[in-house]
């Protein structure tokens, strides 16, 4: 119905176009149901229905763009991109020209529509609180559908909608230990559920045990996925984007210069086939199914996005305006996720990382700190957990010379972020052995 209904807006606005002129609309939407808990209770539900189209009106390089909440009344909502239209008509010939604006003269329609397999709310709910018993359980679930559209004058129009959800919450135990977990994915499982609230009534028993505190140094350490999305998540910011890298500000500029390397077991790539987020960028290029960035712990290719593209003479690749990735893979390894804690042998197990960023960017350096479940492992077997730590690493240990193996399984892990509106960001990460992490105090 929403695409349906975007569609016939931009043949609306196509009528109304003078000569010379190029449109493009861009859509997006969201029909979410949220449900916060606490103390395994639910406190409050919500619905959010949310649709805005982007205008985008070009005349002789010159570009001016808006965006609108829509009402869904076909009307109302007509006579409103009409007049945005007529707003951004007055003001184009003020502008200067853009040199570097470039949009996609090869019209490429598309569609990707994932089904709604998702269960009523008062199913999930009901299966959150029957295993959440006598846990302090806190957390908040957001599940519905995701929306995103293209159509330009030449003809062009792309659609995209998944049906996803995302429970992220924590199992308190007392003072600052606790237990974080996260159940994303667009098929619910309640056998999935039970094994991971399993994992955290585990991880409370070892919580209780007295905690260890240990003096800074080096440690053999075992990220899990979650931990080391943080670790990514902090690379997004601007490293794999071809303007950062040929500027020279990326914090992987060593790794792209062939200065430095990183193990020969990390192959990283934008995998958008295997991510939630739209095939098409604003400006009606179609991305690749996989663009590979890190190849056997080298330097391979870079983000694109539009303007880029024009200049520096390169084919896009979909990247929005900041070039960061939305799909991020990295492949796994050959450690047996199911025997971590004996391949860990001596050190930290470490759940969730904290409190990022860069100590060095140059030295692609970073500093954080380890909070909730952090334990002690002796002889594979957890002691008890671990106070507050802050490290500070380099990447280039980290993944590179450090790093011991990766497990044999990547996690899909989708961004809990409602920041504006439902993020389709996603990585898919193994977790990570690594051998002398620094812990600074």
């Amino acid at each position: 119905m929403k695409k349906a209904y975007f569609y016939e807006l931009m043949d609306k606005a196509e009528a109304s176009l003078q000569k010379g002129e190029e449109l493009l609309l861009s859509f997006q939407g969201e029909d979410s149901e949220f449900c916060r808990f606490n103390q395994g209770k639910v406190r409050q539900i919500g619905k959010v229905q949310h649709d805005r189209l982007q205008v985008r009106l070009i005349k002789d390089q010159r570009h001016a763009t808006c965006e609108l909440t829509l009402a869904g009344q076909s009307a109302e909502d007509a006579l409103r991109v009409k007049n945005t239209l007529q707003s951004l008509r007055q003001m184009i010939p003020l502008l200067p020209a853009d040199p570097y604006l470039l949009i996609n003269r090869e019209p490429k329609s598309s569609e990707r529509l994932e089904k709604n397999r998702l269960p009523s709310l008062e199913q999930w709910t009901t299966a959150i609180r029957q295993e959440t018993q006598a846990l302090d359980f806190v957390g908040i679930q957001a599940a519905g559908g995701i929306y995103r559209g293209f159509a330009n004058t030449l003809g062009q129009r792309n659609w995209y909608e998944n049906y996803s959800f995302n429970l992220d919450w924590s199992v308190y135990h007392a003072a600052d230990k606790a237990v974080k977990a996260n159940y994303a994915g667009l098929e619910w499982d309640d056998a999935v559920l039970k094994t991971k609230m399993q994992s955290c009534r585990e991880q409370l028993e070892h919580l209780k045990k007295p905690a260890v505190t240990i003096k800074p140094g080096s440690y053999r350490v075992y990220l899990t996925p979650s931990a080391l999305a943080e670790v990514i998540s902090l690379l997004e910011w601007r490293s794999f984007g071809v303007k950062s890298q040929r500027t020279k500000s990326s914090p992987l500029r060593r790794l792209v210069d062939g200065e430095q390397q990183l193990a020969s077991m990390i192959h990283l790539s934008e995998d958008v086939a295997g991510g939630v987020a739209p095939d098409f960028d604003d400006f009606g290029f179609t991305k690749p199914d996989a663009v590979n960035l890190i190849n056997s712990g080298q330097h391979q290719g870079a983000l694109v996005s539009a303007r880029s593209s024009r200049e520096y003479q390169l084919a896009p690749t979909g990247a929005h305006e900041g070039e960061s990735p939305e799909s991020l893979y990295l492949k796994p390894g050959t450690l047996k996720a199911s025997s971590i804690l004996k391949e860990l042998g001596d050190g930290l197990y470490i759940s969730n990382l904290w409190y990022m960023n860069f100590s060095d960017a140059e030295a692609c350096r970073m500093t954080g700190m380890t909070r909730f479940a952090t334990f002690w492992v002796q002889g594979g077997q957890i002691q008890g957990p671990v106070n507050v730590m802050r490290f500070d690493e380099s990447l280039y240990r980290m993944l590179g010379e450090n790093l011991v193996g990766l497990t044999d399984h990547s996690e899909m892990i989708l961004s809990s972020s409602t920041y504006d509106s439902r993020s389709t960001h996603s990585q898919r990460l193994p977790g990570a052995l690594i051998d002398r992490f620094a812990f600074t105090l």
